[in-house]
């Protein structure tokens, strides 16, 4: 019986290390640079969320413009463009 208890007890002292290294961690990023930005945080205003959405949704349009150019060059420019040239062959 004796053998349970040490062994439970070294079993919560590695707990209760876990535990107090995790909270050193939290008491951490709130003196860090962190701090400032999360206390400088907030709930965006409606307007802010909507000029948001529009920005995002033009660069995913963007982004998704020049994929599908590349995507036509590569299928058929490129093809034509080896043909010619003799390249490959």
């Amino acid at each position: 019986m004796s053998g349970e208890t040490t062994e439970n007890r070294s079993f919560e002292e590695r707990v209760q290390d876990r535990q107090d290294w995790i909270e050193s961690q939290f008491r951490r990023i709130s003196r860090g640079s962190w701090a400032r930005i999360i206390r400088m945080a907030r709930k965006p205003t409606p307007q802010e969320f909507k000029q948001t959405s529009i920005i995002c949704g033009i660069g995913l349009f963007v982004l998704g413009a020049i994929g599908f150019a590349m995507l036509v060059l590569m299928d058929n420019f490129f093809p034509w463009l080896f043909d010619v040239l003799n390249i490959g062959n």
